[in-house]
């Protein structure tokens, strides 16, 4: 745990977070891809997006509500509508639409932590959104979810280490450049550079390190029996120019 002004954070991996008491406040990062594409949903026009358990629960949902949009990694497959790529998904017209995502780490991240007073889900493009909600909310105890690698990515950790820095101090010291660094040079930068990962637009990692592309934070929560994500404004700083 690291104290960071008046803000301690904790950084655990999916599989450290068993063990764990229910965190008050947590920060699911997934840069590439899954919170990099749900925010340009929103971008695109979503309303919300069902953070589905698994492929099986995207289909059914997607069976009972056929105008909702059914999204995953990997390649194109039956029964799902786009893939989990934001080069893919960005000149999608989503309005008003419902998105129903199941991803490898980022939905399982959020789905691990549902019992938490606030999630927030995040990756870069949201970045400063993130933290400005973390300051707004006061928030003085956050675990932040690093869902790739089994806690080891280091574009999840690079971002979740950021945002914790930028929560603590307002971001009168701490810049992106190093941290967006780190993410550039990380194993699923190289592995969706390189076509080892199915589902690829050759924009993907360069949108995945776009810092704060998107003024909102995003904001995961029950619905019933559904865990939902939507986007949360976040008002500037007094006295900021806009962006």
């Amino acid at each position: 745990m690291r104290d960071h002004g008046r803000m301690e954070s904790r950084f655990l991996g999916i599989g450290e977070l068993a063990g764990a008491p229910v965190p008050s406040v947590a920060v699911v990062v997934d840069v590439m891809r899954a919170y990099t594409v749900a925010a340009w949903a929103f971008a695109r026009g979503a309303e919300r997006i069902v953070l589905a358990g698994s492929l099986d629960e995207a289909l059914a949902l997607k069976a009972r509500h056929p105008d909702w949009v059914a999204l995953k990694d990997g390649p194109p497959a039956p029964g799902f509508d786009a893939v989990n790529s934001p080069g893919l998904l960005r000149s999608a017209d989503l309005g008003g639409r419902t998105v129903v995502q199941k991803t490898t780490a980022g939905t399982v991240g959020a789905l691990a932590v549902k019992d938490a007073s606030l999630v927030l889900c995040a990756g870069f493009v949201v970045a400063e959104a993130t933290a400005r909600l973390l300051r707004a909310r006061g928030c003085e105890d956050v675990t932040f979810v690093v869902t790739g690698e089994d806690g080891r990515a280091d574009e999840d950790l690079a971002c979740a280490q950021y945002i914790a820095l930028r929560a603590a101090d307002g971001g009168a010291e701490t810049g992106p450049e190093e941290f967006l660094r780190r993410g550039g040079a990380s194993r699923a930068a190289c592995e969706l550079t390189e076509g080892v990962r199915q589902g690829v637009h050759p924009d993907d990692v360069a949108l995945c390190l776009e810092i704060d592309r998107f003024p909102f934070a995003m904001v995961a929560a029950r619905e019933g029996s559904l865990m939902v994500l939507r986007p949360c404004a976040v008002p500037s700083p007094a006295g900021a120019a806009p962006a």
